[in-house]
């Protein structure tokens, strides 16, 4: 999976958000869903497949996240 970005409206969807960048449900992580990420500008988030990602525009890294430090004991 990738992250892509995409302008919306105030209060948009994910549908709204897969409607606009032409996706089918099964390209988009459901679970991750839409995230607002600049409301001033209407920027959303989302992730989908690398294939549907390389359709919708330059995507972005997606790094698993892990903790961070030594293991505890």
């Amino acid at each position: 999976m990738v992250l892509v970005t995409v302008r919306l409206p105030p209060g948009a969807t994910l549908a709204d958000a897969m409607e606009r960048l032409g996706l089918a449900e099964e390209e988009v992580d459901t679970g991750y869903g839409l995230v607002l990420i600049d409301p001033d500008q209407g920027l959303y988030g989302l992730r989908v497949t690398e294939e549907a990602g390389h359709r919708t525009g330059p995507p972005f890294s997606d790094p698993r996240i892990e903790p961070f430090g030594p293991e505890p004991r």
